[in-house]
């Protein structure tokens, strides 16, 4: 799963990407429900939940200003996304949230297989799908779309419950795990 940057008042303060937030509300508790975490929140690092193949990264590593990373900071940052993605040998869909998300796997796309990006570039959209040319144990990597479960797009229901369980479960049966 891979979101944008540490949130000033969760991750940037409690060390664990959507902790103490209210993305973090709506996310854990998506997870919960698909049967991929515990618990449904995640207040602070020592509060017990434990995350069953799912692993959370973020396009930069820093809180950035008014939600906006420049492109030198995701540049900046982008080594360490490309390691992370390394170590992920098991790694089936990576769910971008957010179209930055997006871009930067689409990105990391463009460093690893030079002109491998499909033609037309896959767009962005909540539950646009598209198969990367990356391997992981023989299959396709799955590069799924959503929106990002920020204030912004729950509270104007532009992303509501039902559409991100639909989006997890789709990431679920695409990375090939049973569907709860």
């Amino acid at each position: 799963m891979l979101g944008l940057a540490p949130a000033a008042h969760g991750a940037n303060r409690t060390g664990r990407m959507f902790t103490g937030d209210r993305s973090g509300e709506w996310l854990y508790g998506a997870l919960h429900r698909a049967g991929l975490a515990n618990q449904t929140e995640s207040t602070d690092r020592d509060d017990g939940l434990k995350l069953s193949d799912v692993f959370i990264s973020a396009t930069c590593r820093c809180a950035p200003p008014a939600n906006k990373p420049t492109p030198q900071e995701m540049e900046s940052c982008a080594p360490f996304l490309d390691r992370e993605f390394e170590m992920l040998d098991r790694m089936r869909v990576v769910l971008a949230l957010g179209k930055i998300a997006w871009d930067a796997a689409l990105r990391r796309v463009g460093r690893v297989v030079p002109d491998g990006l499909p033609r037309p570039r896959p767009a962005f959209g909540h539950g646009a799908e598209t198969k990367l040319p990356l391997r992981g144990a023989g299959r396709p990597i799955w590069l799924v779309g959503s929106y990002h479960p920020s204030r912004q797009n729950t509270q104007t229901g532009r992303l509501t419950r039902p559409m991100f369980d639909r989006v997890i479960r789709r990431s679920v049966a695409l990375a090939g795990g049973a569907v709860r």
